[in-house]
């Protein structure tokens, strides 16, 4: 599991993919999550700009990350 270190109260999901390292792009990371690839907290996330906090689980193409301060 990756660490994604935040220093802000939240991160968008779409930054918070290419932090991680899960996509090389912006418009990766929009394409991915409109065709429904990604999930949050186990549930499969459709906005690109959902708001991710500390202890979020985000998940895509087997990969997982945390999102920790």
């Amino acid at each position: 599991m990756t660490i994604v270190k935040i220093k802000d109260e939240y991160i968008k999901l779409g930054q918070a993919l290419k932090l991680g390292g899960l996509v090389g792009s912006g418009v990766e990371a929009k394409i991915v999550i409109q065709d429904g690839n990604v999930k949050v907290n186990n549930s499969v996330e459709l906005q690109r700009g959902k708001k991710l906090h500390i202890g979020d689980i985000v998940s895509y193409d087997g990969e997982t990350m945390q999102i920790s301060q």
